[in-house]
């Protein structure tokens, strides 16, 4: 719980994910889409973003690009139950 003494600080994070069929995200770094691709498993990673305290946007990337782009909002968490290949 926040408290007016102890405030939450809202910081731009980034997570691992696989590309679902209906992505329509663009990549942020190349500007391609981040497309799903049958009999694939494609990785991408989406930021939430905040601007001063506050939540601005989401941005998406190919996985590959994110690294590229120097993993600009920290290393990616992965979800629950599921390691890195």
């Amino acid at each position: 719980m926040t408290t007016a003494a102890n405030p939450a600080v809202l910081q731009s994070r980034a997570v691992e994910r696989l590309v679902e069929p209906g992505n329509s995200a663009m990549c942020a770094h190349c500007a391609a889409p981040v497309k799903f691709v049958a009999r694939s498993q494609h990785r991408q990673v989406i930021a939430n973003v905040y601007v001063g305290n506050t939540w601005d946007r989401v941005e998406h990337y190919h996985y590959d690009c994110y690294l590229e782009a120097g993993q600009i909002y920290g290393a990616p968490s992965l979800p629950p139950n599921r390691k890195r290949s």
